[in-house]
């Protein structure tokens, strides 16, 4: 069930880039204003008594103040690709994640990497080349790719700090707390408020600052790292079938091909296996 969460939220983060580009304002903006949305419901909801005991000690904050810098460098990079070159190079340059989580979760989580694991790795990673055959670095989007790389390297941090010191504290507990680190630390640099989209801050906020993130720090208390990154591969796909949809980036026959593998891969992760001692 757990698989479901971390899937249920990686197609709600999907739709991240359509919004970032229907809003037309910049990246820092955009993020700061769907934080404090965020910010604003989850603390009405930790106000209730059955959720106020889950807030962690002054202690035990270093967690989620690391949480919270990490987040906020992979959501700007993320963003600012989004920003500077299509949506398919953004997702795809961020989904190098993936393969960094599979190489290093052994060395820092001491997970075992299964037969299983390296089969749905291979599968998504040849999809995800396949994809990036019809990659186009044109002139311009240097940055944005350069942003999408970035934001992928910090994507496979977060994953692994979730996977090591999330069961110590509450999903939505630690979602407040992240975003509160994230709208501090963007403040400073906040002078506008563009009202013409404050319904995409207050959806941004709901949406993927608060449901999406909760169960995805629920669905990562008991999945492994590695499961999770390549649960994360749904993500590019939807998000150029949605690009097609709402931004007219009609992706081309090695983006389809590339899709399809990675939806296999997808599939294999969630199928229960049936032989509990199998390798596979």
């Amino acid at each position: 069930m757990n698989a479901f969460y971390i899937l249920t939220a990686i197609i709600l983060w999907s739709s991240l880039g359509v919004f970032v580009r229907i809003a037309e304002v910049p990246v820092q903006t955009i993020m700061f204003y769907s934080v404090l949305a965020a910010l604003i419901i989850q603390s009405a909801m930790l106000t209730h008594k059955s959720y106020r005991q889950y807030l962690p000690p002054v202690k035990d904050l270093k967690f989620p103040i690391l949480l919270g810098i990490v987040s906020l460098i992979n959501t700007f990079t993320f963003y600012f690709a989004y920003k500077n070159t299509t949506i398919a190079n953004a997702i795809l340059t961020h989904y190098t994640a993936p393969v960094i989580v599979a190489f290093l979760a052994p060395f820092l989580l001491k997970e075992k990497i299964t037969l299983r694991i390296l089969t749905v790795i291979v599968i998504a990673s040849t999809g995800l080349w396949i994809m990036l055959n019809g990659f186009s670095p044109e002139k311009g989007h240097g940055l944005g790719i350069i942003a999408g790389l970035v934001s992928g390297f910090m994507y496979a941090m977060l994953i692994i700090i979730l996977r090591a010191k999330s069961t110590n504290f509450h999903p939505l507990a630690l979602a407040f707390l992240s975003n509160l680190v994230i709208v501090l630390l963007l403040s400073p640099f906040i002078r506008e408020f563009p009202i013409k989209a404050l319904w995409i801050f207050i959806t941004m906020g709901i949406v993927h600052s608060t449901i999406a993130p909760v169960l995805y720090f629920k669905g990562l208390q008991t999945v492994s790292a590695n499961k999770a990154a390549v649960l994360g591969y749904m993500e590019p796909v939807m998000a150029i079938i949605l690009s097609a949809i709402f931004l007219s980036e009609n992706p081309g026959a090695n983006t389809i091909i590339g899709g399809l593998l990675i939806i296999l891969s997808g599939c294999i992760t969630l199928i229960k296996k049936q032989n509990k001692n199998s390798a596979f």
